[in-house]
């Protein structure tokens, strides 16, 4: 049996239209093709939440890190391309930054002040595009707080990244996106480097780059081993947070009445957060590869096959989630979700993400009176590995 009568589902997919609704496709593979090749994209689709659990929590079998992996090829090896010792090696020296009381203390405030000034620019208006000029400024600015970079480099970063982005999705491996975010890797590593020189010869409390380049003994990392992996913490603080912030504010102005709700009650904003990641996630995949000849779930995987596990489809498993299209801040089972991913390679700044898009949501609703989005369906998320509204316009009173 050809993979195409096998996988009459996968064989049917296109990328646009995965971008468009992918929900309906993982809707139909999970009823009859929970494992499915998708030749379209040269990989397997994982639809249901039990089979992703099971990969996510076997990486030895189903790593992030070979060199048939996007995420080795832009950014070489660092935590989301390493496994065993080496990945808790890099990743606990990151740990202490992104743990709660470490946020409260070090870049709530900031975060509150990046996010008021830039409202203040665009407040008097009455309408704005949302994305430009709020949602994808703020996770920027926040990151280079956190490391300790100047400001200064806020577009730069933006435009770095919108290629980092395009690469990770090259799954057709085209030589000038792969080249272009190449170069800018390197750009961004030397300004990493050079800062952690300058945070030696003059340390500053509540830099994690100065934390780091003055780290000694157990946990210490090479200049390098903090600059690569400086560098995927950067990226992975950006498009998450950008796209979290978008799509609560979509899903919140479909609802009117949990709209409301917020409103008379902020403290709601933290489930509004965790049902936004679970109903419509910034990162819809976590994409694994084969590590030998296996049988997973009577499906022969071959080394080297690709798997991506659709965190975005398993976070609507009707098996998990009652109602899982409906977007429900009362859901008791709300932190089940795979909108971090899961095992050693769950999301290390899913803190910091939930923390910033709180801050962002609140001081929206607090500063712009009655915001809401102007044409719901031409903000309508779009994406099927980062999924996010490419334009919103939010007017308020």
């Amino acid at each position: 049996m050809s993979p195409q009568e096998r996988f009459p589902i996968g064989a049917s997919v296109t990328a646009e239209a995965l971008a468009r609704d992918p929900y309906s496709i993982h809707r139909r593979m999970r009823e009859s093709e929970p494992i499915s090749w998708v030749p379209a994209l040269r990989m397997y689709y994982v639809v249901r939440y039990d089979l992703v659990d099971k990969i996510l929590k076997q990486p030895h079998i189903f790593t992030v890190g070979t060199e048939q992996s996007t995420l080795f090829d832009t950014f070489g090896i660092h935590m989301l391309t390493s496994e065993g010792p080496l990945h808790a090696r890099y990743r606990s020296a990151f740990i202490p930054a992104f743990l709660p009381p470490a946020l409260r203390d070090g870049v709530d405030a900031q975060i509150r002040l990046h996010a008021a000034e830039l409202i203040a620019g665009f407040v008097e208006a009455g309408e704005i595009e949302l994305r430009t000029a709020f949602a994808a400024r703020l996770p920027i600015l926040t990151m280079l707080s956190f490391f300790g970079l100047p400001l200064k480099y806020e577009r730069k970063l933006r435009l770095w990244y919108d290629s980092f982005e395009q690469a990770l999705a090259n799954f057709k491996w085209d030589a000038a996106v792969r080249a272009a975010a190449k170069a800018n890797v390197q750009l961004l590593c030397a300004i990493i480097r050079e800062r952690i020189q300058y945070f030696r010869r003059s340390p500053r409390a509540g830099a994690l780059l100065s934390a780091l380049a003055n780290t000694s003994g157990e946990g210490f990392l090479s200049d390098e081993e903090i600059t690569r992996n400086a560098l995927i913490v950067l990226f992975g603080g950006i498009s998450t947070v950008e796209a979290l912030i978008l799509n609560a504010v979509y899903a919140l102005s479909s609802d009117r009445e949990i709209l409301e709700r917020v409103r008379d009650d902020p403290m709601l904003l933290r489930v509004v957060v965790e049902e936004t990641v679970r109903w419509a996630g910034p990162v819809q995949s976590a994409t694994r590869h084969v590590t030998r000849d296996t049988e997973f779930e009577g499906i022969a995987l071959m080394k080297g096959d690709t798997v991506n596990c659709m965190l975005a489809a398993a976070n609507r498993d009707p098996q998990i989630f009652v109602e899982p299209d409906r977007f429900n801040i009362d859901r008791p089972d709300l932190r089940k979700h795979f909108g971090f991913a899961a095992g050693a390679h769950s999301c290390l700044g899913a803190n910091l993400a939930k923390l910033e898009a709180r801050i962002a949501l609140d001081e929206l609703l607090k500063r712009l009176p009655r915001c809401r989005v102007e044409d719901l369906a031409s903000a309508a998320p779009y994406g099927s590995e980062f999924r996010q509204p490419q334009r919103m316009t939010l007017v308020w009173d």
